[in-house]
């Protein structure tokens, strides 16, 4: 059974992490937040932010798309997450979604069971009992009723004890459910704070929930970045 961490240590911390691509391309720098154990945390961003490779990082999925971390690091209560393969992550109880549920090409069959990752749903996820999971673009491409049961079944998990890092371009839904919240711009945490505080943000709201000028729009799940 993988280790809990005490009530007052974060689930997962990530510290001055640096990410790049074929040793060329930064995709992340300096980019620090915490987890707190059973909390639901907010990742906001446009494409091309570094959301899902930060995901990567903490999963230990990085190593499939020629990712590196080249600074910082990352770790789930006393265990070191950085360097390790997926398998390392799911044995510490940290469980990745990835976006589009799709499976990860380059595990094969068994550790893709044993990531929690075959088929990629949710429910299959949670198959590996995780103590945080980690969810990208869970409402990638669906009806807004579904999109509105999705946020349920996170309510659900996390009601359950489990910690959510949900990866969201729906930023109303995300930040509906969150109790803290990071916005990545271009690789860096460029904002962070109470999930409820940040919504109230011009930035906030003019790029992530759609509102114009006159407060149009909201915390209704219908707001995209």
């Amino acid at each position: 059974m993988p280790s809990v961490p005490p009530d007052d240590a974060p689930a997962l911390h990530v510290e001055k992490l640096d990410v790049t691509y074929g040793r060329a391309l930064s995709a992340l720098r300096s980019v620090s937040l915490d987890v707190p154990h059973g909390a639901v945390v907010a990742l906001l961003g446009a494409n091309g932010a570094g959301k899902t490779t930060l995901l990567r990082a903490v999963s230990g999925t990085l190593r499939l798309h020629r990712g590196a971390i080249t600074a910082g690091g990352v770790r789930y209560g006393d265990t070191a997450l950085d360097g390790r393969d997926p398998v390392a992550a799911v044995r510490a109880g940290v469980v990745q979604v990835p976006e589009g549920r799709r499976v990860f090409a380059g595990l094969t069959v068994d550790e893709n069971l044993r990531a929690g990752g075959l088929g990629l749903a949710i429910g299959r996820a949670l198959m590996a009992a995780p103590r945080l999971l980690l969810l990208d673009e869970p409402s990638l491409g669906l009806a807004p009723m579904m999109v509105g049961r999705i946020a349920e079944v996170v309510r659900e998990i996390n009601a359950g004890g489990t910690a959510v890092l949900l990866v969201e371009q729906n930023a109303g839904m995300a930040l509906s459910l969150a109790e803290r919240a990071h916005v990545l711009e271009v690789g860096e945490v460029r904002l962070s704070g109470d999930a409820a505080e940040l919504a109230r943000t011009d930035a906030v709201r003019r790029l992530y929930l759609g509102e114009t000028a006159d407060g149009a729009g909201g915390l209704d799940g219908r707001g995209a970045a």
